[in-house]
């Protein structure tokens, strides 16, 4: 399973488009462009039952874009969709608060054991 899943992120990050960024603290989560990490959100705790680490961005970008684009890019990545904005792997469960703000949006990155 791990081999498919390096293979997979492999393959995934060949077709990125060179200078792709990331969101801090997550292990090649990417940040979609038009978006911009906040100062100061990014958090990560490493627990004897998982890790928790957070994340935000904003951007001038419609929210039901972001939306649709995490939820094309991150099944390629290994994450199964779980609910509005939950996904699944390894026993990790990450989510995605995106909200309105101003003439864009902010998504909220929260990854916690499952």
């Amino acid at each position: 399973m791990r081999f498919a899943l390096i293979l997979v992120l492999c393959l995934f990050a060949s077709g990125m488009q060179a200078g792709e960024r990331y969101v801090p603290g997550f292990e090649a989560l990417p940040l979609m462009k038009g978006l911009e990490v906040e100062p100061g959100s990014a958090v990560a705790f490493d627990k004897p039952g998982g890790r928790i680490v957070e994340a935000a961005a904003t951007g001038n970008v419609p929210a039901a874009r972001i939306r649709s684009w995490y939820r094309e890019a991150l099944p390629q990545l290994g994450w199964q969709p779980a609910g509005e904005g939950l996904f699944r792997r390894e026993g990790e469960m990450l989510s995605l608060a995106v909200t309105r703000k101003g003439t864009g949006a902010r998504v909220a990155f929260r990854l916690r054991p499952h």
